[in-house]
Order: structure tokens, then C-alpha cells, then sequence
């Protein structure tokens, strides 16, 4: 009996984890929202938020989990952007250190600004969760729309992590802890 379920529990990860892979987000185009969020942590996730940008796609953008003492000029120079759209547009949150407290701090910086539509930009593989607890933190009225960066040769270790997170994460707050 006990051998049973543990199978049943095995199978529905592999067919759960199959389809978080076959389903990982892509970049989303021609949708225009209020603002942009991108959580530090992986390549080209800023230079997607800084084109989206250019593009007119958004009028900010929040850069969250910014080290603290990372000033806007030094992103600037790093992604080779005119320091004018820093100054302009672009807010950098240095309050957060993983995806929950990304999506506390960009709570605050979305109710601040009374925006009604983000676009939230990372990796393909992190945007499910992601997404989830920015909505579960945002509550209704902010319409969130994922723009997932493409992994070029993501570790099978780092898509089992992200996947097993995801699951523990979505039962929390199923269950109502940490919501």
C-alpha cells in the first residue's frame, strides 16, 4: 500500500516536472503594461527589462535584489545604457535576497506608484514561481505578465531545485502559510 502511493507520488512528479519543462515561459512580445520588474540573479535578465524599455513597452522599471552599495551609474555602465534612463526610469530595491522578498519588495514599489500592470522579467525556469508569489504578494488588481529569459543549457540540477520549490511553495500557500 505504502509502495503504491510512494509510486503514484513518483510518477505525478516526473509527469509534473515534464510538463514544468515543456511549458517554461517564453519572452513575451507586443504587450505593453505600467511598469517592468526584474529580479537580479541571472544573465540577460537586465538587458531584456532595459530594451523592453527602450521599446516603450513600460514607463519604469524596478531592478530588485540589488546589491546595496550598486549605485545606477554602475549598472549603467555595465549594460552600456545612457545614465539618463537610470535617472529617468529605472529604480534599483536592494531590500531583497530571494524570490519572496523580491516579490515584498516589489509590492512596495507597485503600490507606491499606483501601477495596475507589471511585466515581470527572469529566466524561464524561475518565472513560474516567481510569478506565483509576486501575484500571491500583490493580491487582486495588478495584472502580472510573465517574460521569461531563455536559458541557453540550464543544469538538470538547477530545473529539479527550481521544480521541488515551486511544489513546497505552491502547497504553502495552499495552505496559507507565508501568504
Amino acid at each position: 500500500m505504502i509502495a503504491r502511493f510512494l509510486g503514484l507520488i513518483g510518477i505525478g512528479w516526473c509527469l509534473g516536472f515534464a510538463a514544468f519543462m515543456l511549458m517554461l515561459p517564453p519572452p513575451l512580445e507586443g504587450n505593453t503594461t505600467d511598469a517592468i520588474v526584474v529580479p537580479t540573479g541571472g544573465p540577460g535578465r537586465i538587458d531584456r527589462g532595459i530594451a523592453l524599455l527602450r521599446e516603450g513597452q513600460a514607463r519604469r522599471m524596478l531592478v530588485t535584489g540589488v546589491a546595496p552599495g550598486v549605485r545606477p551609474i554602475d549598472l549603467a555602465r555595465t549594460y552600456k545604457t545612457p545614465r539618463a534612463l537610470f535617472t529617468c526610469c529605472i529604480d534599483l530595491g536592494t531590500d531583497a535576497v530571494d524570490t519572496r522578498s523580491n516579490a515584498e519588495e516589489t509590492v512596495r514599489w507597485v503600490r507606491s506608484h499606483h501601477y495596475a500592470s507589471i511585466r515581470l522579467v527572469t529566466a524561464d525556469w524561475h518565472l513560474p514561481r516567481a510569478k506565483m508569489e509576486l501575484i500571491a504578494a500583490l493580491g487582486p488588481g495588478v495584472v502580472v505578465l510573465g517574460d521569461g529569459v531563455p536559458t541557453s543549457d540550464p543544469r538538470l540540477a538547477t530545473l529539479v531545485n527550481e521544480y521541488n520549490k515551486l511544489i513546497l511553495r505552491r502547497i504553502a500557500l495552499w495552505v496559507g502559510f507565508g501568504s
